[in-house]
């Protein structure tokens, strides 16, 4: 099933944003619901940002335990930024650091 999750969605959790230094970033915690094909969206303009530079992915095929770099894709459309995750493993934990200014 795919899944459209936001900063609001259940179990999502957004840390570290640091709006005060150019170059940005947040590191974004998916719950262990989420599915390959789902997609994540977020607004940069909420946490002070216009540009996206980057990110990196990563999810852990055992949870809180053995974590693995994973290649999700991402789309911008204004300052709306969508990751979609590849497909791969179901209900895994997934962490996202989203780089931006």
């Amino acid at each position: 099933m795919v899944t459209a999750l936001t900063p609001s969605t259940s179990g999502v959790v957004i840390r570290g944003a640091t709006p005060n230094l150019e170059l940005k970033k947040l590191l974004v915690e998916l719950p262990e619901s989420v599915d390959a094909g789902d997609t994540f969206a977020i607004d940069l303009a909420s946490y002070g940002g216009t540009t996206f530079v980057g990110h990196q992915c990563m999810v852990q095929t055992t949870n809180n335990s053995v974590i693995d770099a994973e290649a999700n894709t991402t789309a911008v459309s204004g300052t709306t930024l969508t990751v979609t995750i590849v497909a791969g493993s179901d209900d895994d934990k997934r962490t996202l650091i989203l780089y931006y200014y």
